[in-house]
């Protein structure tokens, strides 16, 4: 599904996203919401179509980056970089930085609660329309809702749960968090909702890849199974994608970077945010490659990550220089250095679900099929010896660690980095969290501030983000997360 289709119904997503100033904006009592649409099937793939567009937001992609990716180890500040963002860097984070302001993630969620509230109303108006095309763009709302709630929960852990759309004012407030255990449980069972209903196939190669499949819903299910330790799910859903025979590692060769990342929709793509041309383009540019950008590849991007090959017949890893970021520079290059640029997000890619098994598969004692996969991913990126590791089939810290170091080279900047750190380091009611970010912040804070950096993390509820001020302000029933009291 290529975003021309996102444009032509931008005019529908700027009435139902209209705001009124809380993060939880949204009309759908009053107005052409609810008078003018919820008529025909179209309607509904209309506002189906629009939850897709609100997730090319500027400022949702700026959360999803930032959040995944300036707390962990590979990213310094660039000249750019404003208070709030090197507040983060510094691991000084306060409950009035405007980057843990969550508005633009719960409008998407409200997006996709509409669908879910009004849809099914259609059944009565449309006899054209089925029970089944129903259930399927459903299965799309769930689906794209269950994935912004897991980036809430692993950046904030207790946020509201919100599964009516907002009607009113009134309906905002007094609204409390709910465990991230409770949050959790409702992604995994919309998740499995929706694999059940969801499609295969649109027919094209665009729609597969731009929009929610049976296959989307594998992706971030196993993904959710590996945050709650359930090792054995995650493996079970995603054997499901590997042994469907849809996806593919893009092989390596010398415009690999371009079919992945800057032409997008490859075989090895599972949902990715479909920036073109015709819709919308990314906003990367502007915070990343442009004259003073906000961020930078960190030091340890290339001394430890992509460390040079000396040996006598160097060999490159092709997901380093150039394809991730420029270790003269050390601008970050992932995204293209052109403006405009189009290069999609990646929510899933094939890579990420070989990776995750590994990770799931060196915890229930299959250290052997783990090591065999970092092989792979690492023969087709032509890894340098330099950066290869050798632990033993039976340890399995040492091979999280060989995957840890792994994922950093083939999602460099792809907004993962902070979210592998943290489940790692909480794995097993934090077990080796002062061995991991003692080296995150050996890695990436200032040192200045290292010592104050080591003592916060200690606290575990510092690893999570506060709530932004002003929601504490807007809805008294909201208590600030324990760290930020």
């Amino acid at each position: 599904m290529k975003t021309n289709v996102y444009k032509s119904l931008i005019v529908l997503m700027i009435l139902i996203s209209s705001s009124c100033g809380k993060y939880l904006s949204l009309e759908p009592q009053d107005g052409i919401i609810r008078q003018k649409y919820w008529k025909t099937k179209e309607d509904v793939k209309a506002a189906v179509i629009g939850c897709y567009s609100s997730l090319l937001d500027a400022g949702l992609i700026y959360n999803l980056f930032t959040w995944g990716e300036i707390r962990g180890d590979m990213i310094a500040a660039g000249a750019g970089v404003n208070t709030d963002e090197q507040d983060i860097i510094n691991v000084n984070i306060l409950p009035t930085n405007t980057l843990t302001n969550w508005g633009a993630v719960y409008r998407v969620i409200n997006n996709c609660n509409t669908v879910i509230d009004f849809a099914p109303q259609v059944l009565s108006q449309d006899k054209t329309f089925t029970q089944s095309s129903l259930d399927a763009y459903v299965a799309e709302a769930l689906t794209v809702r269950s994935l912004m709630y897991f980036y809430l929960v692993r950046a904030f852990r207790d946020v509201p749960l919100k599964l009516k759309s907002t009607s009113s004012d009134a309906q905002l407030e007094n609204l409390p968090k709910s465990a991230a255990s409770i949050i959790l449980a409702q992604i995994v069972a919309d998740l499995k909702t929706a694999e059940i209903n969801a499609v295969n196939t649109y027919g094209t190669r665009a729609s597969d890849k731009g929009r929610v499949t049976k296959y989307t819903t594998q992706a971030i299910l196993a993904d959710v199974y590996l945050w709650m330790e359930q090792y054995d799910n995650s493996i079970v859903e995603c054997d499901k994608l590997i042994n469907s025979g849809q996806f593919a590692l893009v092989p390596h060769s010398s415009g690999w970077a371009d079919i992945l990342f800057y032409n997008g929709n490859s075989s090895e793509g599972i949902f990715e945010f479909q920036f073109d041309a015709l819709g919308a383009a990314n906003p990367f540019y502007s915070f990343l490659t442009a004259s003073k950008k906000k961020f930078i590849a960190g030091p340890a991007t290339s001394a430890e990550f992509f460390a040079p090959d000396e040996s006598a017949n160097p060999v490159v890893d092709i997901r380093g220089e150039d394809a991730a970021y420029n270790p003269t520079s050390s601008s970050i290059t992932k995204y293209s250095i052109d403006n405009p640029s189009y290069v999609h997000w990646f929510a899933y890619r094939y890579a990420d679900i070989l990776l995750m098994k590994a990770e799931a598969c060196a915890q229930v004692n299959r250290g052997q099929d783990a090591l065999d996969i970092i092989a792979k991913i690492r023969t087709r990126a032509t890894a340098p010896n330099i950066t290869q590791e050798t632990p033993d089939v039976t340890d399995a810290t040492g091979i999280s660690d060989y995957i840890l170091n792994e994922r950093a080279r083939e999602f460099a900047f792809e907004g993962k980095r902070w979210f592998d750190l943290l489940r790692n380091a909480k794995r097993s009611n934090y077990q080796r969290l002062n061995e991991i970010f003692t080296r995150v912040v050996e890695r990436s804070v200032p040192a200045a501030r290292q010592q104050s950096a080591l003592a916060i993390y200690q606290d575990v509820d510092s690893h999570y983000f506060p709530i932004f001020q002003n929601e504490i302000n807007t809805d008294p029933a909201l208590e600030q997360n324990n760290f930020y009291k």
